[in-house]
């Protein structure tokens, strides 16, 4: 972004990452400087073997990208996409008296702006220019304090790039040969995989206990309100009533010093009970206090965003990303819960302007970070500036809005007062008519002064959590108040399995278990998405049966590199790399060719011979006979030889005996339907990967005497065809058949031109020639008469949708960005959701039946946050012959 004069102070080449970011900064600067793009990395290590120069070509190590022979010597080429910007930059710094590298202020933007200079090669002074805002005054102050580049920072990016490549490059091809072609390992997209599995094998493994209680609503008999509370009953004889957190995963009691209610028990000592005198045995009444939360990092900022506002980690950062390079709020990576002295001043004046001073303390509060070897110093998410602007002053709207207003009120609340209040534990006695000593006990609390309260409250993971500015009063009792029953219900309880993770609670126990960086946690989840290990059901993160198959060889014969701790210990490393406390090549080497008797990943991946293919993808159900089996279409059933396919939105902890057995009960898909009168050939109908269709077996021709069997390739094929929509595989006839593998049904000639009816991939048309026509139906394949077709092709082609608008499937609840309703649609390519200006479709693991508007939110915000399609490049129309 040009911003040029002619000085004679000379012209300034700033180089950022994003052309946003360089359009914001060129408008602080003004003349004198010219500031441009990289437009991301301008280079990396080569991602497939045409990207290998010629000369490295014949070497061993060449396809890792990296020399293993020579110091772990990194092989780096200028990607394709960007040598036309690399070559503008290169022009733009010949004018240039000055290169600035502006890149971000973290290990990847340090990397970024090294690489720039290696490739760049400046003849002209180079500075590093560093800032956590984009304002006109940190952009000023960052000109004129530049630093130097910090080659720890740089040494410890690439040590993360190539230990992350040789585990790609070594690991991968492992999954290709013993599980599936096209698979992928990473060093920690595996362990988040393994996560996500093992949450649902302790689902899987669990056994569901049932308890039951009382709960009683007591009335106190006075005057007031309130003089009812419900309590529930906590002990009889002086033991404890089992509740669900004493019961182990397998169903058992944990101890024996608890009572365990059955129905039939809960029901008669509610029977012994009535009529009952109760009275108050204690009243403990402690102050409650709640302090504000701190300002955002990037995890925190994640995990919230989607409790709130339904936002995948992916959207949360792309939205973040345009926040910042706008000057809206600080650089969205960060480990940092600081505020710097101007942000608490802008903060603490913002809440005495809206709240009033008795909502500010007198000291500002600071906030020291709990994360473990947080990356460099930055300040916390806030909105930018000395000032901020409440979200109405942005002009924002939708997603980017909603992402400020979020950060903003979480800043502000930070530097207010606590809230505070009461709690109070009542315990309520009495007896059984057969002498049995029983104890009730209810909790409430009320908050006497809001605070910080009044500004922001957390979202949890879990919505039965109550909210901390929920409260519960109950009536003013003392020791020794009688009480009587006004109600005395028997309740039953089930305990549950172990939720499964969400986004937000992954990327928690990533960062508690202190894998990966949060840099990186939006990319790794959306990498274990898009490569189908994990799908969703709502929020909730379900790995697929691929996903139990690749984490079995891994943890069986590459268990150091799945195991949390030695994840957790390469991010030490890198820190102590960054930190000039460890080196580059050693750490490699060690972590590569193994030491002291541990094995490297070289030796780990050499033998290949031990690893049973077929065992490392079967999973036995549980009370069965039956084995789930992951194969190269995905997952099927395999009892004795007799095999069924699982669907692939199945979640595994579903998959029961039961639901097997149902699997093997419904039609195969297998059909022998007739013989065709005509070829005599055999008709059958079956179930294949792409969905229901009907084929011809074909007779095998013995070879002619002194000829080779035909080659596949070059042997007649059958012929097929796919049910219509208003046909299945249990009720398709032969005559149903024959009239499917009549298409493409020829219907005459138009103009010299074959016609023919025949079904696509959006719907049955006419052909003719490269021009064709929808029909309204796909009976009319079959009916269409050629005096039809020549009237459809008379008529103009159509563009866009002919038809009216067919009903929604569902009908949802509001959008809460655009603030329209949501509806459930059919489209070309399967159901969708849309709030009539964004589309988004269903993914795996959605049904049409059971979406929820939340879930229907965070698809179309999603949608957004990817901005619109990319425009397909017309081809230009070749020149007329002369």
């Amino acid at each position: 972004m040009p911003a040029k004069n002619g000085n004679a102070g000379g012209t300034r080449l700033v180089i950022v990452e994003s052309p946003s970011k360089a359009k914001t900064i060129a408008g602080y600067l003004g003349r004198g400087y010219v500031v441009e793009s990289s437009i991301g990395h301008i280079r990396d290590l080569p991602e497939k073997a045409d990207d290998i120069p010629e000369k490295y070509k014949g070497e061993t190590w060449a396809r890792l990208g990296v020399n293993v022979d020579s110091e772990f010597e990194p092989l780096y080429v200028v990607n394709h996409d960007k040598k036309a910007q690399v070559s503008k930059l290169k022009q733009l710094l010949k004018d240039a008296d000055e290169l600035y590298l502006a890149t971000d202020e973290d290990r990847e933007g340090e990397a970024i702006a090294w690489h720039l200079r290696e490739v760049l090669n400046p003849k002209v002074p180079v500075h590093r220019m560093v800032f956590h805002e984009i304002t006109p005054r940190a952009i000023q102050e960052a000109v004129a304090n530049p630093r130097a580049l910090n080659l720890r920072l740089v040494d410890a990016q690439e040590t993360r790039r190539i230990l992350d490549r040789l585990y790609g490059y070594e690991v991968s091809p492992v999954l290709w040969k013993k599980v599936k072609p096209r698979l992928s390992a990473g060093r920690v997209q595996s362990v988040a995989t393994r996560l996500v599995v093992e949450r649902e094998r302790e689902r899987l493994a669990f056994t569901s206990a049932s308890y039951w209680d009382l709960q009683a609503l007591f009335d106190t008999g006075r005057d007031e309100i309130p003089h009812e509370f419900s309590a529930t009953l906590i002990g009889v004889d002086g033991k404890r009533v089992a509740q669900g957190r004493d019961f182990a995963s397998n169903g058992t009691l944990k101890g024996a010093d608890v009572v365990h209610l059955d129905e039939q028990a809960a029901r008669a000592l509610a029977g012994r009970l009535s009529g009952t005198a109760y009275k108050v045995n204690s009243v403990e009444r402690k102050p409650y206090t709640r302090k504000p939360y701190a300002p955002f990092r990037t995890t925190t900022l994640q995990q919230e965003a989607s409790r709130k506002l339904g936002f995948s980690a992916k959207s949360t950062m792309q939205v973040a990303q345009r926040l910042y390079e706008n000057g809206f709020i600080t650089y969205m990576r960060t480990d940092s819960i600081t505020l710097s002295e101007t942000a608490i001043a802008a903060a603490r004046s913002q809440a005495i302007k809206l709240y009033g001073a008795a909502y500010v303390p007198d000291k500002p509060r600071v906030y020291a970070s709990k994360v473990k070897n947080a990356q460099e110093a930055h300040e916390a998410i806030r909105p930018s500036g000395e000032e901020f602007r409440t979200p109405g002053e942005t002009g924002l709207s939708g997603d980017m809005f909603r992402l400020y207003e979020l950060i903003w009120q979480r800043t502000v609340a930070s530097q207010m007062k606590d809230a505070v209040g009461e709690s109070v534990t009542v315990k309520v006695g009495g007896a059984s008519s057969s002498g049995e000593r029983v104890e009730f006990g209810a909790t409430g609390r009320t908050i006497t002064f809001h605070g910080f309260l009044k500004a922001y409250v957390e979202g949890a993971d879990d919505p039965s959590t109550d909210r901390d500015d929920s409260e519960k009063r109950l009536p003013n009792l003392d020791e020794g108040d009688r009480l009587t029953a006004a109600q005395l219900n028997v309740l039953a309880h089930a305990t549950k399995p172990p939720a499964r993770y969400t986004e937000a609670s992954l990327i928690k126990e990533l960062e508690d278990r202190e894998i990966g960086r949060p840099s990186t946690y939006a990319s790794i989840i959306g990498t274990i998405l898009d490569r189908g290990y994990v799908f969703k059901k709502g929020t909730a993160l379900v790995p697929s049966f691929l996903a139990f198959a690749v984490v079995n060889l891994l943890e069986q014969h590459f268990g150091h590199l799945v195991d949390y701790d030695f994840t957790a210990d390469m991010e030490k490393v890198l820190d102590d790399i960054a930190n000039d406390r460890a080196e580059r090549v050693p750490e490699l080497r060690r972590f590569y060719y193994g030491e002291e008797g541990d094995e490297g990943l070289k030796e780990l991946v050499t033998d290949l011979g031990e690893i049973d293919a077929k065992e490392i993808s079967s999973f036995p159900i549980r009370g069965t006979d039956i084995m789930i089996r992951v194969g190269r279409y995905g997952p099927y059933l395999d009892r004795e030889g007799a095999r069924v396919n699982v669907p692939e939105d199945l979640a595994p902890d579903e998959l029961t005996a039961e639901m097997a057995e149902e699997l093997f009960s419904r039609p195969t898909g297998d059909r022998e339907l007739g013989k065709d009168p005509v070829t005599g050939h055999l008709i059958v109908a079956k179930d294949g990967r792409y969905g229901p269709y009907v084929t011809e077996i074909l007779p095998e021709e013995p070879p002619a005497e002194g000829k080779k069997k035909t080659k596949k390739a070059d042997a007649p094929k059958p012929r097929t065809g796919s049910l219509l929509k208003s046909m299945s595989l249990d009720t398709i006839t032969l005559d149903d058949a024959l009239r499917l593998l009549s298409l493409p049904r020829k219907i005459g000639e138009i103009d010299g031109q074959e016609v023919t009816a025949q079904n696509g991939k959006f719907g049955p048309y006419v052909k003719k020639g490269t021009d064709s026509r929808s029909l309204a139906s796909e009976e009319e394949m079959f009916t269409v008469t050629l005096e039809q077709a020549t009237e459809l092709f008379a008529q103009p082609k159509a563009r866009g949708r002919r038809a009216a608008a067919a009903p929604p499937l569902r009908e949802l609840g509001e959008d809460p960005v655009s603030k329209k309703p949501i509806v459930v649609k059919e489209g070309r390519f399967g159901p969708y959701v849309t709030d009539g200006e964004t589309n988004a479709s269903l993914r795996k693991g959605d049904e049409v039946e059971q979406i929820t508007t939340e879930r229907a939110a965070e698809l179309l915000a999603d949608r957004r946050a990817r901005g619109p399609a990319p425009k397909r490049p017309t081809r230009a129309k070749a020149k007329a012959k002369a």
